[in-house]
């Protein structure tokens, strides 16, 4: 039979009710002749306080204890969405990350998938089983010690299985209906996109939309899962991510993504010699700083500037390390200017590497509103600038209204026309 791959998220698996109204739609696919997989995450906010405990027992606590509290709430859920599947004449058994096994490196807390075997289950399922219910977010090492993906590892979870059988999709349901083009909180003009490619969808994501985990389209677009995003809630069809040839009428921008918490950090006179910029952020790279746009002005008389944008979070990080490094000489500057009232507002399509004039528009857009471009960055397929925060919901009003508005053909590469 063939394999469909359900994850249910937190809000999905709240409470009862939610369980059981997760198992109808697990039933229902049961009946199209599915073999269904389930990847539940724990109930909504139940990580929290487990990890709340955790920190709470030992500020300093031992990463392997760590996972072994924190993974328990998959498996309460596990066991809750197969018992409500038993309940509506469903064949259902549930799974612990170290029953199937899924097998993890050692890196407690945020472990990465090795390998998952398919014989247990398959096993099962030739025996009658039509629904495995797999605790998300857990694994098992080597040692035999539980291991966790790291937050939103459910989402990966889901992905790997899906690879692991060949199945046909990967459901991901939600609290939401599908992607957006942009935040409806934000703007009412956003609109749920039917299809996106894996690399639009893993810019989205990078840049802070929380509908999908990076890792999990990472996974998706190398072993070529088809995703579909969903709500729980409602029957309305979701987004299905996928190929880029599969879309024959994309949007040239498919989407305005935001990341408010973000501050520009500017050295001012720094050396422009070889070397420099490996030294500069070698240095923020040691102490954890996560560095994203970078910027390096013109040079005059063998000085430069070097603007660089992190998270607000990160600025006394990067403060202190860029003045230990000037203390002992590994390279100096004049003068160290931290602005921490912006945010990155960035336009995402994979329409942008045939279409000239979507940063014409964009930097128009922004124009028109009074709003001053403080950084610029680009790639194949976005483009990334920082503006004052206090203008952040006027910039993505403006950018969604002249952006995600006109889309071109493409022609599937596997039919003749």
């Amino acid at each position: 039979m063939p394999k469909l791959v359900m994850k249910f998220g937190g809000t999905s698996v709240a409470d009862i009710e939610c369980i059981k109204n997760a198992a109808i739609k697990v039933q229902e696919e049961v009946s199209k002749g599915f073999e269904v997989i389930v990847i539940v995450s724990a109930m909504s906010g139940e990580t929290n306080r487990l990890v709340s405990l955790v920190n709470e027992a030992s500020k300093m606590h031992d990463a392997r204890e760590y996972d072994a509290v924190v993974s328990s709430g998959e498996n309460i859920t596990a066991g809750l969405m197969a018992v409500a599947l038993q309940n509506v004449g469903v064949s259902a058994r549930s799974w612990q990350g170290w029953q199937v096994p899924l097998m993890t490196n050692s890196t407690h807390g945020s472990a990465r998938i090795l390998e998952i075997p398919i014989e247990n289950l398959e096993e099962k399922f030739s025996q009658g089983m039509r629904v495995a219910v797999i605790a998300g977010f857990q694994g098992v090492t080597d040692e035999k010690r539980l291991s966790t993906l790291g937050r939103g590892g459910s989402d990966t979870t889901a992905v790997a299985f899906a690879a692991a059988f060949n199945a046909v999709r990967c459901d991901i349901y939600t609290d939401v209906d599908g992607i957006y083009t942009t935040d409806p909180r934000i703007t009412d003009k956003a609109r749920k996109l039917s299809k996106i490619s894996y690399e639009e969808m893993l810019e989205l994501a990078s840049l802070g939309a929380k509908v999908l985990q990076t890792r999990s389209v990472e996974l998706a677009m190398r072993y070529k899962v088809r995703l579909q995003v969903l709500s729980s809630f409602s029957d309305n069809p979701g987004t299905v991510v996928c190929d880029e040839e599969e879309i024959m009428e994309n949007n040239i921008v498919s989407g305005v993504a935001y990341s408010r918490d973000e501050a520009k950090m500017t050295l001012v006179s720094v050396a422009d010699r070889p070397g420099i910029a490996a030294s500069i952020f070698g240095t923020l790279a040691e102490k954890g700083v996560n560095v994203d746009m970078i910027v390096q002005n013109i040079s005059d008389d063998g000085r430069t500037d070097m603007t660089f944008s992190c998270p607000v979070g990160q600025v006394a990080l990067a403060e202190k390390s860029l003045n230990d490094a000037k203390n002992i000489k590994t390279f100096n500057y004049h003068d160290l200017i931290a602005d921490t009232e912006v945010c990155k507002i960035s336009v995402v399509g994979i329409g942008m590497r045939s279409h000239a004039g979507v940063a014409a528009k964009m930097f128009n857009a922004l124009s028109s509103e009074n709003i001053n471009i403080k950084v610029i960055t680009t790639s194949e397929i976005k483009i990334s600038v920082l503006v004052d925060r206090k203008y952040m919901e006027l910039a993505i009003q403006s950018l969604h209204d002249v952006s995600v508005s006109y889309t071109h053909l493409t022609l599937p590469t596997n039919r003749e026309v």
